[in-house]
């Protein structure tokens, strides 16, 4: 059996992991949640983080296969074109990107050339989809909740949650964005956790939980149903839900949520131009 290799690398500015899973045989590899960096203040971007895994990739021989996303995510903008323009593969995310994107196109009023349909995408997934990686697969799960098009990548003894869940000791994703549902995170909870128990779970980002000095995003199926403290075996759903929504009206927005969510609905890529040929982000202002 080939066990695929996954390697972590930890942007502590974004507190963002990305995952780096490559085949021992074939080489063939997936990046998942990658990150580009972003100067909102001056409004500038850089590669610095995609170009160290752009190394790593050419330094231990691999080949780009996908690009995969796990989410729609709020905090960080990705690197997925950058990528592909420089090693190929497929840019990857749930099919029902197409109802963030109408709901955020709503929200933003964006150009009327912007498509709602997910086409800026190379591959769209749903429940029970598979991607291969060598002999290996990538299975899909549907985990909605913090937002309607999260997925789960499942291969061999490992799953990539993206916001779903975090570390034990820090509880689970919001799901007060537009689209967020806090019933449906619960019942994706309850789906990610009826596999194995020796399943390695790994989360997109980590802010160090009160009383832990150091960043940490690997636990187990195990170690979130005995130990995750907004969910297991002594809450419901009722109470979860209760604990959920009290929670998420303490929390600030994530500051780079408007960036973020205008670029990576679009797979990465920025808006259109305009006649100046400079694109521009905006924000909404007084919105609800």
């Amino acid at each position: 059996m080939h066990t695929p290799s996954i390697q972590a690398f930890f942007d502590e500015t974004t507190f963002t992991v990305t995952y780096l899973v490559s085949h021992p045989e074939t080489h063939e590899c997936a990046v998942i949640d990658s990150v580009l960096n972003f100067d909102q203040a001056s409004g500038q971007t850089s590669t610095l983080l995609a170009d160290q895994l752009i190394e790593s990739i050419k330094k231990q021989g691999l080949t780009l296969k996908w690009i995969m996303e796990t989410h729609v995510h709020a905090d960080h903008l990705s690197a997925a074109p950058y990528l592909k323009k420089h090693l190929g593969g497929q840019i990857v995310i749930g099919n029902r990107i197409k109802l963030v994107q109408q709901t955020f196109g709503e929200l933003l009023n964006v150009e009327t050339s912007f498509l709602r349909d997910g086409s800026q995408f190379d591959v769209l997934v749903s429940e029970g989809d598979q991607l291969s990686l060598g002999d290996r697969h990538f299975s899909i799960l549907h985990t909605p909740g913090h937002t309607p098009a999260c997925v789960t990548y499942v291969i061999e003894d490992a799953c990539f949650v993206g916001d779903t869940l975090f570390m034990p000791d820090f509880g689970t994703a919001r799901c007060d964005f537009p689209g967020g549902n806090v019933s449906e995170l619960y019942q994706s909870i309850q789906k990610i956790l009826s596999l194995p128990a020796t399943t390695r779970v790994f989360t997109c980002h980590d802010y160090k939980a009160e009383n832990r000095n150091v960043f940490a995003w690997e636990s187990t199926i195990d170690e979130q149903k005995r130990n995750n403290i907004h969910i297991n075996h002594k809450i419901d759903e009722a109470m979860f839900c209760e604990m959920r929504k009290k929670k998420d009206k303490t929390l600030s927005m994530p500051k780079l949520i408007w960036p973020s969510v205008q670029i990576n609905m679009r797979a990465g890529n920025m808006p259109e131009p305009e006649k100046n040929g400079v694109s521009y982000l905006k924000t909404p202002i007084n919105l609800g």
